[in-house]
């Protein structure tokens, strides 16, 4: 009996450390291990070492927005694992944070499918912005000459210089108080398709090298390709090859000069003079204020009749503001520019003639200038943007 009073006190020992396992390792499911910690690189370029000292060996190199996992902290460094599994430590002010990155991502969601208004290439290495300012956020970073798609543009002050205040600076010479130099900045959108805001001054806009000449001392914002003309004997030379089928372009311009109330002020259209083998102006359309984007295709030409009825032309499609609307100013929070009621222009392209397409019986409807306009320029200019007036 004593033997089996023994057991019992046993099995009883062991089954009790047994339920207190269970109950200990039930508890493990309502205390998670803490979520891993991730950053991101910000640099070009880091080295990762293998100790915060002032002699280190080198781990390992990370670049610009690579995914790190944190393991440890200490003053102004990290301690991050790679996604190969290389361990290092690294300055903490070249990384940031998983919101950051967010922030990013949403952005460029958010602009996916807006429309590419222009191309244009990176002046220098720069970082995108998650919103224009050059103070304001930035992560990923942009090599020279890496293509890019502009979106949307937005100005905003620019910074005094260091010492001065908007309350020091120098009157103007009617004594009122300087209105604020300004700046652009454009949404851009890269070939891997990241997306954020570049200083307007580090985006050159592609513009072909044949058309730089009729620039007139004005900025090519866009230039659109409408028709091609052939000629053997062109003298335009691309990439060391010569060109014998030569582009004709669309193209819009503005002053050179930030925070305009509109994105151009003048479109110009270039046709090909085959027998001269050069540029001309077939169609120009000034003072106006123009917004982006502007609409390429092919359509019909409702006038015609017969069998030219069914031949689609190369057409253009642009905006610019009603007569009567203030020219906009840019939103103060985000500096973006909402222009009021605009008016739709479209354009075919026959030939050499730009004619304006209007429903039948209708006049063109009267425009903003943002230049004053003598009456008699001003009828002049209605009678060159009728439907008739450029036809042969």
């Amino acid at each position: 009996m004593p033997c089996l009073h023994a057991l019992t006190s046993r099995l009883s020992r062991i089954t009790s450390c047994a339920a207190l396992a269970l109950t200990l390792s039930g508890c493990s499911h309502f205390h998670p291990k803490p979520s891993r910690q991730y950053v991101y690189v910000t640099a070009k370029e880091a080295i990762l070492r293998d100790r915060v000292a002032a002699v280190s060996n080198r781990t390992g190199t990370v670049t610009n927005g690579e995914k790190l996992i944190v393991l440890d902290h200490a003053r102004r460094f990290l301690k991050v694992q790679t996604p190969n599994g290389t361990i290092g430590w690294i300055e903490e002010r070249q990384t940031a944070g998983p919101t950051i990155a967010d922030t990013f991502e949403a952005l460029g969601e958010a602009h996916k499918n807006d429309p590419v208004i222009a191309t244009a290439t990176a002046s220098d290495e720069v970082y995108l912005h998650v919103a224009p300012g050059r103070t304001t956020d930035h992560f990923y970073l942009l090599a020279e000459n890496d293509p890019l798609s502009l979106l949307e543009r937005a100005s905003i002050p620019k910074p005094l210089p260091p010492g001065v205040t908007a309350a020091t600076a120098p009157p103007d010479a009617s004594g009122a108080p300087p209105a604020p130099a300004m700046e652009d900045w454009w949404l851009v959108r890269d070939s891997k398709g990241q997306t954020g805001w570049l200083y307007g001054r580090m985006a050159d806009i592609v513009t072909p090298d044949a058309l730089l000449r009729y620039a007139n001392g004005q900025r090519i914002v866009g230039a659109y390709i409408l028709a091609h003309v052939d000629d053997p004997d062109s003298g335009i030379v691309v990439n060391n090859a010569p060109v014998t089928s030569v582009p004709e372009y669309l193209t819009v311009l503005t002053p050179y000069k930030a925070g305009l109330p509109y994105d151009f002020n003048q479109v110009r259209v270039f046709i090909w003079n085959a027998k001269k083998h050069r540029y001309e102006t077939g169609f120009s359309d000034h003072n106006i204020a123009g917004y982006l984007p502007v609409t390429i295709g092919r359509q019909t030409d409702p006038t015609a009749k017969g069998i030219d009825a069914t031949e689609k032309l190369p057409s253009f499609t642009y905006r610019v503001l009603a007569d009567g609307q203030p020219m906009p100013t840019p939103n103060p929070t985000t500096g973006l520019f909402k222009p009021g009621a605009t008016i739709e222009k479209t354009y075919l392209l026959e030939g050499n003639i730009c004619r304006r397409i209007l429903a039948p019986g209708t006049q063109p409807p009267p425009e903003a200038h943002p230049d004053p306009v003598a009456e008699k320029k001003l009828h002049a200019r209605i009678r060159a943007t009728s439907p008739h007036h450029h036809r042969r």
